[in-house]
């Protein structure tokens, strides 16, 4: 197995990354208006006496350790990946025991690799076919040192099958638990296109909201998405 001494850490600095997510998951207030993370335990204790689902709201902050927790405007696109991960979610460098950020280097490397999913779980449920959830794109900046997968075909190969993650998921655990940051890896949906995998939520900043985006469904494969704002209509021509 791949191990963290066999990587070589890259500095990534992407200003325009770019993730995708559902809509349906609104920002969460302690994050946003709270800037400094050392005072939530405080608030979070005083909130509970009141509203005993404060905590479903905010997810296991315990996963996130202190001395990288990030609050103030955005903040939300940050924290929620990693207190609201699931063993019902697992994904290609977790077993959903801990959270993962993941975003593409480019717009379209983003669109491919959510297409993908939102494509694997339309089919797993049988869908009909029809224009279906609506999505967001924050566009962040990611700067940290990376484990790095781009320039290591026999070690990449196995943890970017792109049917499996029973290579890459035992990787991502044990280069988290080495201390590494994240991994930065080629994306396997979109040709030519660069993923970061983030461990940690102070690996990426300044997140901003820019379009919402609609998924058309098929009944086999996502083949348009509607820029929802603008109105605009464009056919996915390559999931590579």
């Amino acid at each position: 197995m791949t191990a963290l001494a066999d990587l070589s850490v890259a500095n990534v600095e992407w200003t325009g990354a770019v993730r995708i997510i559902r809509s349906v998951f609104p920002p969460i207030d302690l994050f946003e208006d709270i800037a400094d993370p050392a005072d939530w335990p405080l608030l979070i204790a005083g909130e509970q006496k009141t509203n005993p689902r404060i905590m479903a709201t905010i997810g296991n902050l315990d996963l996130v350790p202190v001395d990288r927790r990030v609050g103030g405007n955005g903040a939300s696109y940050l924290m929620s990946p990693f207190t609201h991960c699931s063993t019902d979610r697992p994904s290609r460098f977790t077993d959903g025991t801990y959270g993962v950020l993941y975003a593409g280097n480019t717009f379209e490397t983003a669109l491919f690799e959510t297409i993908h999913h939102h494509a694997r779980f339309m089919a797993r449920t049988a869908e009909a076919p029809g224009w279906t959830s609506q999505f967001r794109e924050i566009v962040l900046t990611v700067a940290a040192g990376l484990q790095d997968l781009r320039g290591h075909a026999g070690a990449a190969r196995s943890a970017l099958d792109r049917d499996s993650y029973r290579a890459s998921q035992p990787l991502g655990a044990g280069l988290r638990a080495a201390g590494a940051n994240g991994v930065v890896y080629p994306s396997v949906r979109h040709a030519g296109g660069e993923c970061a995998a983030l461990f940690y939520p102070d690996c990426a900043s300044a997140p901003i909201q820019r379009r919402h985006l609609d998924y058309h469904w098929d009944g086999g494969r996502v083949d348009l998405v509607r820029d929802a704002g603008a109105g605009a209509v464009f056919r996915v021509i390559d999931q590579a």
